[in-house]
C-alpha cells in the first residue's frame, strides 16, 4: 500500500511540474491579450489549482485563464476597466456557484455542438485576427470586424523584428511536438517562449516585452464603488455572459477529459460549484475569469496524473514563481505570446468538425458559421444567443414535419390524412396542400396521424373547413 501511495505521489508531482510549465506562458499571454497586466493571469492559474482543484467535481482537468474568453474579457474591460474586472468576475462565480447548487449543472451538456463550435470558431477568429497585430508590435484596432478589416492595411505597420520573433515562434510550436521524447520533457510552449525570450535577450533586440509590475500593484481588492455598478444592466449581461460561457467551456471540457481517462467520471454539479469558488475568489483578487483548459487538463491527463494532487500542486508552483522570480516575466517578448496565442486561436477553428459535419448534417453547418460570424461582426454574448435561437429554429423546423396523404374513394369522395406534426412553420405546406383539393369532391380529413397540432394550425384547418361551407366536426376524424 505505501509503494502505491508513493507511485501516485510520484506521478501526480511530475505531472503537475508538466502542467506548471504548459500554464505558465499560457497565463500570461491570455493577460496580455485580455489587456490586463500579466500578473492577474497568474493569479487566476494560481486560484485554479488551490481553490478549484482542490474542490471535488473532475479530478483530473485543469483551471485557469483561458484562450476562450479573452474576447470578451478585453471587450468588458475596454467598456468598463480594469477596476470593475474584479466585480464581474466576482459576480460571474455567484452565478455559477447558484447554477451549482441547483443542479443545473447536466443542463449545459443540451447546447447543441454546432453552438459549441461556433463560439469558438468565433473567438477563435477574433484571437488571431487581435494578436496578428502584436506580433509585429502593432496596437490591434477595436471590435472583431474593426480587427479584420485593418488586416489590409497592417502589412505596411509590421515591425519586421518582431514579426520575425513572433513567426520564429509559431515555428518552434509546431516544429517541436514532433520530437516525441523532448515534448514529453518539456512542453512546446515554454520550449517557443523560452528560445524567443533567450534570443531577444542575447542579440539585444528591439521588441516590446512584457511590463512587470509586481504581484501586490497588480492585484486590485474591488471598491464600493464598482460593487454598485452591478445595478447597471450592461455589466449584469456581462456578468450573465462570463458566467454561462466559462461554465459551458468547464463542463465541455470535463466532458472531453473524461474520455482520456478511466478513473472517475466528473459530478457536473459538483464541478460548476468549483469553478464558482475559483472564480468568486479571482473577482475578489481583481484577476482574470477561471474556466477548466482543455489544454492542461489534457496534458495533466497525459503526463500520468491520478489524482487531483497534480493540479493542486500546480498552482503550488504557480505561486512561488510569482513571489520568486517575478522579473522573469519581462524579458518574455509580447510578439512570441501573441504567437502563442495565434497557434491557440488556430486550433480552436474546428476545420476537421465542419468537414464531417457537411457531409450529414449541412443544416448544423449553417448554425457553426452564423454564429462565427455574429461574434465576429458583434460580441461574444450577442453571438451566442443568435446560435442558440437559430439552433432553436432549425430544431423546431426539423421536427414539424406534416405530411398529406389522398386516397380517393370513388363516389365516396376523397380521404385526406395529415400525418407528423402540424406547427406554424409548417402551415404554408399543409395549406397549399389542402387548397389544391378538388372543390366539387366530398372531403374526409383525418387528423389521427398527427402527433401533434398547435393552435395556429388548429385555426387554419377550420378557416378551410368553414370556407368550404362545413365546419369541422372531431379532432382524430374530420369531414368537410
Amino acid at each position: 500500500m505505501r509503494v502505491l501511495r508513493a507511485r501516485v505521489r510520484k506521478a501526480d508531482l511530475f505531472a503537475s511540474l508538466v502542467v506548471f510549465l504548459v500554464a505558465l506562458p499560457l497565463c500570461v499571454g491570455v493577460a496580455i491579450a485580455s489587456g490586463v497586466p500579466a500578473e492577474l493571469g497568474l493569479v487566476t492559474g494560481i486560484v485554479g489549482g488551490l481553490v478549484a482543484g482542490a474542490l471535488p467535481g473532475s479530478s483530473l482537468q485543469v483551471s485557469g485563464p483561458a484562450a476562450g474568453l479573452t474576447v470578451l474579457v478585453y471587450e468588458a474591460v475596454h467598456r468598463y476597466g480594469v477596476g470593475a474586472l474584479g466585480v464581474l468576475v466576482f459576480g460571474a462565480g455567484l452565478v455559477q456557484l447558484g447554477l451549482g447548487v441547483l443542479r443545473l449543472g447536466r443542463w449545459f451538456r443540451a447546447v447543441s455542438v454546432a453552438v459549441v463550435q461556433g463560439m469558438l470558431a468565433g473567438i477563435g477568429l477574433v484571437l488571431v485576427a487581435g494578436q496578428v497585430y502584436a506580433l509585429g508590435d502593432v496596437t490591434a484596432p477595436g471590435g472583431g470586424l474593426g480587427k479584420l478589416t485593418g488586416l489590409v492595411s497592417l502589412p505596411s505597420l509590421l515591425d519586421p523584428v518582431a514579426l520575425s520573433v513572433g513567426g520564429a515562434t509559431i515555428a518552434v510550436l509546431l516544429l517541436w511536438p514532433r520530437w516525441k521524447r523532448g515534448a514529453r520533457l518539456v512542453p512546446a510552449p515554454l520550449v517557443a517562449v523560452g528560445l524567443a525570450a533567450a534570443v531577444t535577450g542575447v542579440f539585444g533586440l528591439e521588441v516590446r516585452r512584457v511590463e512587470v509590475r509586481g504581484l501586490l500593484d497588480a492585484v486590485r481588492l474591488p471598491e464600493a464603488a464598482d460593487v454598485g455598478r452591478l445595478t447597471e444592466v450592461g455589466v449584469l449581461g456581462t456578468v450573465v455572459a462570463f458566467a454561462l460561457i466559462a461554465s459551458a467551456e468547464s463542463l465541455f471540457s470535463a466532458a472531453a477529459v473524461d474520455r482520456l481517462h478511466d478513473g472517475r467520471r466528473t459530478d457536473y454539479d459538483r464541478e460548476l460549484i468549483a469553478q464558482g469558488a475559483g472564480n468568486t475568489v479571482c473577482g475578489v483578487l481583481g484577476a482574470l475569469p477561471m474556466t477548466a483548459v482543455i489544454v492542461r487538463s489534457a496534458a495533466n491527463v497525459q503526463a500520468g496524473a491520478e489524482t487531483k494532487a497534480s493540479r493542486v500542486l500546480h498552482g503550488v508552483w504557480l505561486l512561488l514563481f510569482t513571489v520568486v522570480v517575478p522579473g522573469v516575466l519581462g524579458v518574455i517578448p509580447v510578439a512570441a505570446l501573441a504567437a502563442l496565442l495565434v497557434h491557440a486561436g488556430c486550433k480552436l477553428v474546428p476545420v476537421r468538425g465542419v468537414r464531417v459535419l457537411w457531409r450529414g448534417h449541412r443544416g448544423e453547418v449553417v448554425v457553426l458559421v452564423v454564429t462565427a460570424t455574429a461574434i465576429v461582426v458583434g460580441n461574444l454574448f450577442e453571438g451566442v444567443l443568435v446560435g442558440l435561437a437559430l439552433a432553436v429554429a432549425k430544431t423546431a423546423w426539423d421536427a414539424s414535419h406534416v405530411h398529406v396523404e389522398t386516397e380517393d374513394r370513388g363516389e365516396a369522395g376523397l380521404v385526406v390524412r395529415v400525418l407528423g406534426h402540424a406547427t406554424f412553420l409548417r402551415l404554408p405546406k399543409l395549406l397549399d396542400a389542402l387548397e389544391a383539393l378538388p372543390r366539387d369532391r366530398e372531403v374526409r380529413l383525418e387528423l389521427g396521424g398527427l402527433r401533434h397540432l398547435d393552435h395556429a394550425c388548429a385555426a387554419a384547418l377550420e378557416g378551410w373547413a368553414a370556407g368550404r361551407g362545413q365546419a369541422l366536426r372531431a379532432t382524430s376524424s374530420f369531414t368537410s
